[in-house]
Parts: C-alpha cells; sequence; structure tokens
C-alpha cells in the first residue's frame, strides 16, 4: 500500500471517539478506567484500541505488569488525539455558541426617550441571554435614527417616521404612545402652580429639540393652535442628558416624555407643570428598512421588544392613562 492510500484508510477508519478513548489511556494508563471515562464497556474499549493500532500499523502502548506505557511513536501520536480532541471541544463550543446567536454585532438606532422603559429592559434581556452579542446603540432623534437606517448604519430602529414619503423606503410596526411634560426644575417660580396656560409661558427661556424632530413639529403645531409665536428665548438641544442637566442650571421649560423625567421628579430635581400637552404626538415603533430580511439576533431583538411593549400598551388601554405606555418623544 503506498503512502497516499494508507492515510485515506488511517482518515477513513480514525474517529473522534478513537482520540478521545486514547487521550482516557493516555490519562489514565489503564483500559477499564479510560472506558469508564469514554463511557462504554471494558470489551469495547479494548477493540477500539486494537482497531486503532491497526489503523495506524503500530503498537501505541506497550503492557506490562505497571499497566500501560506508550512506545514511542504512541507519545507522538497521543500527543496528536489530544491536540486534535481539544480543537474538536472548542470548534464545538464555539458552534454552540453561534448557533444561539451568542456572537456578531446587533446595532439599534434608538430615540433617546426609549431607553429608560422599553429599550433598556430588552437589551438587558438579550444580553443575559446572548452575553458574547455586541449590542450598540445609536441616536437620539427619531430624524437622526432614521437617517441611521437609510445608510444602513443600525440593522433597526425605535421611532418615528419624520416625513410624509419615507412609509417607501421603511415598514414602521407601532408599539406604544407616551406621556409628554412641561418641566421645570424644583426651584423655578413656576414650581407649584395650580394652573397655567401655554401663552403664560411664552416669556420663559426654554430648551426644545431641534426642527427635524417629531416632538418640535408638535410643539410648533401647539403654540399655532394657541395663536402663539415660537419663544424668542430659546436653546436648541437634540440630547436629552444634555436637556435635563440645563433644566437642573436655569429656569427654562422643556417638553419631554416621562419616562425620561420619572425619576428626576421622584427625587424632586425636577416638578412637572399643570398643562396637558402632545396628546396629537403619533406613537413610536420599530423601523426596518423595506423587504431586508433581518438578521437573527436582530429579529430576536423585535420579538423581545414586542413581548415587553404589551404591557404598556395593555394597560394604557384599561387604565385610561398614558403614564404606563410612557416611552420616547424625540
Amino acid at each position: 500500500m503506498n503512502r497516499q492510500a494508507a492515510t485515506v484508510a488511517l482518515v477513513n477508519r480514525l474517529k473522534f471517539k478513537h482520540l478521545a478513548l486514547l487521550v482516557a489511556l493516555d490519562d489514565a494508563r489503564n483500559v477499564h478506567q479510560a472506558a469508564e471515562t469514554i463511557n462504554v464497556a471494558q470489551p469495547s474499549a479494548s477493540r477500539m484500541l486494537s482497531d486503532i493500532e491497526e489503523a495506524f500499523g503500530f503498537r501505541l502502548f506497550e503492557r506490562n505488569a505497571r499497566g500501560m506505557q506508550p512506545t514511542a511513536l504512541g507519545v507522538v501520536t497521543l500527543a496528536y488525539a489530544r491536540r486534535a480532541l481539544a480543537e474538536l471541544t472548542r470548534f464545538a463550543e464555539d458552534l454552540d455558541v453561534k448557533r444561539k446567536g451568542g456572537h456578531g454585532q446587533l446595532t439599534v438606532g434608538a430615540i433617546m426617550g426609549a431607553a429608560p422603559d422599553l429599550l433598556a429592559t430588552a437589551v438587558a434581556t438579550l444580553k443575559t441571554e446572548r452575553p458574547l452579542l455586541n449590542v450598540r446603540v445609536l441616536g437620539e432623534t427619531s430624524d437622526q435614527v432614521v437617517q441611521l437606517l437609510h445608510r444602513r448604519e443600525v440593522d433597526l430602529a425605535l421611532g418615528r417616521l419624520t416625513t410624509p414619503l419615507q412609509h417607501n423606503d421603511f415598514d414602521f410596526e407601532p408599539l406604544a404612545r407616551e406621556t409628554l411634560m412641561l418641566i421645570v426644575r424644583t426651584r423655578h417660580p413656576l414650581a407649584g402652580t395650580a394652573s397655567i396656560t401655554l401663552r403664560e409661558l411664552m416669556d420663559w427661556p426654554w430648551v426644545a429639540q431641534p426642527v427635524t424632530s417629531p416632538a418640535r413639529v408638535l410643539f410648533e403645531e401647539e403654540l399655532a393652535r394657541a395663536g402663539l409665536a415660537t419663544p424668542v428665548n430659546l436653546t436648541e438641544c437634540a440630547s436629552i442628558f444634555a436637556t435635563l442637566q440645563l433644566l437642573e442650571k436655569y429656569d427654562a421649560i422643556a417638553m419631554l416624555p416621562e419616562s425620561v423625567v420619572r425619576d428626576h421628579v421622584r427625587g424632586k430635581l425636577l416638578v412637572p407643570l399643570p398643562l396637558e400637552i402632545g396628546k396629537s404626538l403619533p406613537g413610536f415603533g420599530i423601523l426596518t428598512r423595506k423587504e431586508e430580511p433581518l438578521a437573527e439576533p436582530a429579529e430576536h431583538f423585535v420579538g423581545l421588544l414586542r413581548r415587553f411593549s404589551q404591557p404598556l400598551t395593555t394597560d394604557h388601554a384599561t387604565s385610561g392613562r398614558h403614564v404606563s405606555s410612557s416611552l420616547p418623544i424625540y
């Protein structure tokens, strides 16, 4: 038999179970103990060893009173068996992780108002299930996340359509509505006011979203219905974090989602004004590119978003209050 034929014959006869037996024999130097390690009967282990040695064409172990000692060629073969079995084990573990989706990357565009409730819950659950999945969250406002989705910088987005024609490019699945609040700091002269009108707020400083955001569009529509002009003393700010910091620094007013300001109100850092606003703001939801299937991690994440949004929408329907479904507005 030539060398190539011998190699083919060895590959055809050698199995990974054989390698497992060789490693077990190398560790135990005893057929009985090695058989128990790989969960086979001792006669089967003995036959397997004979088959292995026949396949290689030489003895791997010398049997003597002290047990089994590897031959010179046996030492080389056992080293290979250990390496090959370790490689297979690592491959199987890595493959199992990949099969469960615990690898790769998921990039989500999200309006930051979603972070305190739905987004945080869904991401936390996803990372608990798939700790090796790299998750990135980008964006601040709906116009930003739509652009991220258009540029293919995110796999999907949480937000709103921002122009009438975007439905041609993106699918939108509504998830929930939310409460908007007019917020000031605790030391603001208007804090604790029993009632107030929008007109009475026009002379105060305001912090508002950019004109391209749905929340700002809504704000301008509210002003137009009331016959009011945009406040002269207005700071545009797309960042919710920066908006909150500004509110705590001076006597400004901002329109923000209840989910974002909830902890600040509980901590008595901010106070809501007694004026209902933003009832016509459309709900937010899942944005995806049309006719483009999602990868499995993204599809799974969408399932989590649907699951965790259900109690919010149900509570809203049964209680008649908006607070339970308060998620993003940007």
